[in-house]
């Protein structure tokens, strides 16, 4: 059996054809780039139709290549909070709103939560411009006021099979969920001014789709294909990373960044004191994962290489690896990810001289968040009350040892490790829809950090 994984990012979509250990086949991956909208107001947006369409070229490119033949199960791992407003007969009536964008906020005279504190214990969110009860109301307010609302993640597979439900890890991720009785949070839903049978209905534990007609006979290796509910893409990197209970923390740098930490805590359970500076949301029915995410990762990168001009591959390397360090930065270009309210825009440098470099700028923004990270990741080993083993992921890290070695040092003397393969998301998402996350503990690809990707 083969597991056909989808990896529905920012900057791209992605589809790769796993073994029945969720291990890649060779040459089986398909990718095309996205286009991300962006702009000084802190807009962050995608156009649904055509991420659609991204997706089904990747499938229709597998399926030439002969990779779907003996594919069982599809996996799916999906960027969290994104929110499109759909017309009457189901098509986009605007663009996506992802995670990236900043602009919404709270309408004049709202009120948040009764008990914040309480608000945030249940929903693993806050009254915040990245969740649904706030991104609802003021897309209401900016044109979308007769639309109902759906996830990136939902509107494209609902396209492709029909009728889906929200699986427990996407709708955690709006900040409308109860974390513990696994429904809708009355209150919440309230806020974004919608009542839960408005919402898409949520998937029970289990659940698999199968493909419609019209696309069971465009690709039809895939006609008896089980679908799993889609994953937060968050959820799955940290399976994929191998950090599945508190011993391990999973800090993953792909167009974002984050540190998590994921914990057993089956539906109906009391979930563990949450702190208040900290998010939750679920994997699965059974499993929670906590942290912080950042809007700055491996875009810091890309803003640097278009903009400043810097040497490339080895020369690049070489280069950072002279750096003084005497550029101190703030690296929140994209502003914050919940809770904080910082806008687009809130970037600094520091340190500046005339012997600076763009290298030495790159290095700064690279060296601010590993300490925004070390920061948070404080926060989680005082939850579980020792230091934590540290598994450094994802494809930005894959490409940079000097970020590696830099992270490995801000962590120290915590014990660093890195998973050399770069599609943890997939893999992630392939082994909860197996319904193997205690195997993940002691997946491949883990070594030193000064390893290289060849090694794996």
């Amino acid at each position: 059996m083969d597991i056909l994984a989808l990896d529905l990012g920012t900057s791209s979509v992605r589809g790769l054809v796993l073994d029945a250990d969720a291990v890649p086949r060779p040459g089986a991956l398909a990718r095309r780039r996205v286009h991300l909208v962006t702009g000084d107001d802190g807009t962050g947006t995608l156009d649904g139709p055509a991420y659609l369409a991204c997706l089904t070229e990747c499938l229709d490119e597998l399926a030439a290549g002969g990779h779907l033949r003996d594919v069982d199960l599809v996996a799916t791992s999906a960027q969290w909070h994104s929110v499109l407003p759909l017309a009457a007969d189901g098509t986009p009536s605007g663009p996506v709103l992802t995670w990236l964008d900043t602009r919404p906020e709270a309408l004049a005279g709202a009120v948040g939560p009764a008990d914040p504190a309480d608000f945030h214990r249940r929903t693993g969110t806050w009254w915040h411009r990245c969740f649904w009860s706030v991104r609802l109301p003021w897309l209401r307010e900016h044109g979308a006021r007769n639309a109902r609302f759906t996830g990136l993640a939902e509107y494209v597979l609902g396209a492709l099979l029909g009728d889906v439900p929200m699986s427990m890890s996407m709708a955690s991720g709006t900040g409308l969920l109860d974390l513990r009785r696994l429904d809708w949070d009355p209150e919440a839903c309230e806020l974004a001014g919608v009542r839960p049978e408005q919402l898409l209905r949520l998937a029970p534990d289990g659940w698999h789709g199968r493909l419609n007609a019209e696309h069971a006979r465009r690709w039809p290796q895939l006609a008896g294909a089980r679908w799993a509910a889609p994953v937060g893409d968050g959820a799955a990197a940290n399976v994929g990373s191998g950090c599945v209970d508190p011993t391990r923390a999973a800090v993953t740098v792909g167009t974002s960044a984050a540190v998590r930490m994921m914990q057993a805590v089956p539906a109906g359970a009391e979930p563990p004191p949450l702190p208040e500076q900290l998010w939750r949301y679920r994997v699965d029915h059974n499993h929670v994962v906590t942290g912080a995410a950042y809007s700055s990762g491996g875009n810091l990168f890309a803003w640097a290489n278009r903009e400043l001009r810097l040497p490339e591959g080895a020369a690049l390397e070489a280069a950072l690896r002279r750096t003084t360090g005497s550029v101190r930065a703030n690296p929140r270009l994209g502003g914050d990810r919940p809770p904080g309210t910082a806008p687009a825009g809130s970037g600094e440098l520091r340190g500046l001289s005339f012997g600076t470099t763009a290298v030495d700028v790159l290095a700064g923004l690279m060296g601010g968040l590993c300490r925004l990270v070390v920061d948070d990741l404080v926060l989680l080993e005082g939850g579980v009350g020792e230091p934590m083993e540290v598994v450094l992921g994802g494809g930005a890290l894959t490409a940079s040892p000097w970020w590696r070695a830099a992270f490995a040092d801000a962590l120290a003397p915590r014990e660093v490790r890195w998973q050399r393969n770069p599609e943890i998301g997939a893999a992630g998402a392939a082994l909860v829809a197996l319904g193997r996350l205690p195997e993940a503990a002691h997946i491949g690809g883990i070594g030193r950090t000064d390893e290289t990707a060849s090694h794996a």
